[in-house]
């Protein structure tokens, strides 16, 4: 089955590292995955945007197909206004709704869902740079675009030893806020 997401942020927040641990998790799991970066010359704090392709077949063009991505998850008002439209209509759309102010218009085109990702981050898990596992968890709870459990052991492999357990705590209770996605 093939998956088309997109995460949207700015620089310094951990969206590329989210968008590779998907892609490599599909591959592990012996299918293709791939990511492409967009992103600004800022190193933070500029627009970012990973799209990410999942795939049981092989993945010719990297990029997503603008109008037919599924799943989005922007924690940056800036990227969001940017990259939404490549959303398709009727796609669910989270929002760090701190950060983010989808108009009224977003919300009859799109299943949009706010939770506060940075909050939990900070308040919920006591480390704000988690947030990139955090939405990664929803992610893959929301859309069930890869295993979970492969997922963790990449979570695991890719984060410092000394943050491994408040990640893997982001990573359940960024579980716990898809319920009901």
């Amino acid at each position: 089955m093939k998956h088309q997401l997109r995460f949207t942020g700015v620089g310094g927040q951990g969206v590329l590292l989210a968008g590779e641990i998907l892609a490599a998790a599909k591959i592990e799991s012996g299918g293709y995955g791939v990511k492409a970066a967009t992103y600004t010359s800022q190193v933070r704090g500029g627009p970012t945007k990973v799209d990410i392709i999942l795939d049981d077949s092989e993945i010719i063009y990297p990029y997503a197909n603008e109008g037919e991505i599924e799943f989005m998850l922007s924690t940056a008002n800036v990227s969001y206004n940017l990259y939404k439209a490549g959303v398709k209509d009727g796609g669910a759309i989270v929002v760090d709704p701190n950060l983010v102010t989808p108009s009224e218009e977003d919300k009859k085109r799109w299943r949009i869902y706010e939770i506060p990702i940075i909050t939990i981050a900070k308040e919920e898990v006591g480390n704000v740079v988690t947030q990139s596992v955090v939405a990664l968890a929803i992610t893959v709870a929301a859309t069930k675009c890869a295993d979970s459990a492969r997922v963790l052991e990449l979570v695991k492999s890719k984060v410092p030893a000394k943050v491994l357990d408040v990640n893997l705590r982001a990573y359940e209770i960024g579980e716990k806020y898809a319920r009901g996605i």
